[in-house]
């Protein structure tokens, strides 16, 4: 792909994150819902408005910082973000381990299947052999969706509380054993965030994250 400014960075990942974070989020709140904790619904947060879910720092600084350092350093990377968690109450489930893995689980198959729309906004894109600038724009916008959609769906598979494979490690741990396991939550962030910076992070999610891209762009038919 070919090199870009800033602005037209900012310009062509904002909408795809903003939308990926706010649909993993709003995925959370509505299977809770489905098992019995109606929290996120009173609380307003059932809901596809990314004003509801947007966090300055996670879903607009961290993304944004992210993209400046690529524009400034002439290379990609990693770039992800997170949104404010959807209000959840296990103590409404029936089986609160099992409902929060349940619900864990929904926010990554989220991602999925929006990396999935936006392969298929990019098929039909180079179908249709789009030579117009607005066409070109469109079409790096949904590589990047496709892109940003499967960084969220491995990283948040990781079993770094208080990520979402945390929560299903957690249901499958015996209760004591996940107890003492779900005290790391608080240290999380950092955790990452050493990760990020010491580059473990992207060896950890580069290698899966580029053979589900691959499998999903063979599935379509699409080469780049």
């Amino acid at each position: 792909m070919q090199e870009f400014t800033f602005i037209q960075l900012l310009a062509i990942w904002a909408l795809p994150v903003i939308f990926a974070v706010t649909v993993h989020e709003a995925a959370h709140g509505f299977v809770a819902r489905s098992l019995g904790d109606d929290t996120a619904s009173r609380l307003g947060r059932l809901t596809l408005n990314p004003i509801k879910h947007v966090d300055p720092v996670g879903t607009l600084l961290v993304p944004g910082l992210m993209l400046l350092g690529g524009a400034l350093m002439g290379a990609g990377g990693i770039i992800f973000g997170w949104a404010k968690p959807v209000p959840i109450n296990a103590g409404r489930f029936r089986d609160p381990r099992r409902g929060m893995a349940i619900v864990a689980v929904a926010g990554p198959l989220s991602n999925l299947i929006m990396a999935f729309g936006w392969a298929v906004g990019l098929k039909l894109l180079v179908i249709t052999g789009t030579t117009a600038a607005w066409g070109q724009g469109v079409a790096y916008m949904c590589f990047a969706g496709v892109l940003i959609n499967l960084v969220l769906l491995v990283l948040n598979l990781l079993p770094i509380p208080p990520l979402d494979g945390s929560r299903v490690l957690a249901a499958l741990l015996p209760r004591e054993a996940a107890t003492q396991y779900m005290k790391v939550e608080p240290y999380g962030l950092v955790i990452l965030i050493l990760l990020l910076a010491t580059g473990v992070l992207g060896f950890m999610i580069g290698p899966p994250m580029d053979g589900l891209r691959n499998v999903l762009f063979r599935l379509l038919g699409i080469s780049l």
